[in-house]
């Protein structure tokens, strides 16, 4: 279990604004990064805020921006990763931050001006372990807007609050997080077994050991969607397969939501099979394939004709995907007894 104790050297609270700590986990960010770092020390937040930037081993000059921010900065505090996966991460940047809170940030985040200051006050009011908001998708090329698109629509990503939005209140999981860093020492940080969903994972444990998840949707952050099919297919192909191991490690963690990609892939699968001796089975491809054309018509009202016409591809390689990655998770993958 890891071990995240408050530093003797951590900063008073400012006029009752207690100091956080931003954890990043950074891996080929050298695009967004400094952007993404520039946003967060430029909140409107009346507290101390000091960035720690867990760096992994990028193909690109993310090593080099982020050592040319810390060096320009000595809010900035840059720890290696030499796994370069993302929980082992999140807890080398939490060891080495100094504050009772700690704000979860990914290198590509854009965060609004006064997102902080919004999670300090909701976390004061609830009471909460973890507070987070919307993940608010965003693309710039017709590919990366039609997947903003299913991003934020149930057909695509069913109705969880941190996708589609919704009210404000108890959550299973929210985007990103800030945590009181007693919860994340009460439960031991990040998984590091879990490479995907160990936001989730984490989340179930906060709840199981008696805190308190908020979704709050004044939190958006903007998120950049994968730029091509390949990129989409692989993301969502790993959040189906690590999202299989949560349900094996925690039991009674799976619903119908997340039933409905590989039903749908066994579906379509067994129709292709058996229509050359039963073409009535080619109705559960068929139908899939108008169901997503429907549902992209109605979710892509007002977008302009090039991404409308992408959207379809885009449901079905993340249906398909999610789907088949949670069919074929291997058993091997399975969380070891803690």
């Amino acid at each position: 279990m890891k071990q995240f104790p408050d530093s003797p050297h951590a900063p008073a609270e400012t006029h009752g604004w207690p100091p956080i700590s931003v954890v990043m986990p950074v891996l080929n960010e050298e695009r967004h990064l400094r952007e993404a770092v520039d946003m967060v020390l430029a909140q409107s937040y009346p507290g101390e805020i000091e960035v720690v930037l867990a760096v992994g081993p990028s193909h690109d000059r993310t090593q080099e921006v982020a050592d040319a921010i810390a060096a320009a900065d000595r809010r900035v505090t840059v720890v290696p990763n030499p796994t370069g996966r993302t929980p082992n991460a999140l807890n080398a940047a939490i060891g080495a931050s100094r504050n009772g809170i700690i704000a979860r940030v990914d290198g590509h985040a854009m965060l609004p001006s006064d997102y902080l200051r919004v999670a300090v006050e909701t976390l004061r009011e609830t009471g909460a372990d973890n507070v987070g908001g919307v993940m608010a998708a965003e693309g710039i090329t017709p590919f990366e807007k039609a997947v903003a698109c299913a991003m934020t629509s149930k057909i695509g990503v069913g109705a969880a609050a941190f996708h589609v939005g919704g009210t404000a209140g108890p959550a299973d999981t929210v985007y990103l997080g800030v945590f009181r860093r007693a919860a994340l020492d009460r439960v031991g940080g990040y998984d590091e077994h879990f490479q995907r969903a160990q936001d989730w994972e984490m989340n179930h444990r906060i709840r199981q050991t008696g805190g308190l998840v908020w979704f709050q949707p004044r939190m958006r952050v903007s998120y950049r969607p994968r730029p091509n099919v390949k990129a989409l297919a692989k993301q969502y192909f790993h959040y189906g397969r690590w999202r299989r191991v949560v349900s094996r490690t925690h039991e009674g963690t799976i619903n119908l939501r997340y039933l409905a990609p590989p039903a749908a892939v066994l579906a379509i699968v067994l129709g292709l099979l058996v229509s050359p001796f039963f073409p009535l089975a080619l109705i559960a491809p068929g139908g899939y394939a108008a169901a997503i054309v429907a549902g992209s018509v109605l979710t892509g009202s007002g977008l302009p004709g090039a991404v409308k016409a992408r959207l379809p591809i885009v449901y079905a390689a993340m249906h398909m995907s999610w789907g088949w990655g949670f069919l074929t998770s291997p058993r091997r993958l399975a969380r070891p007894p803690r």
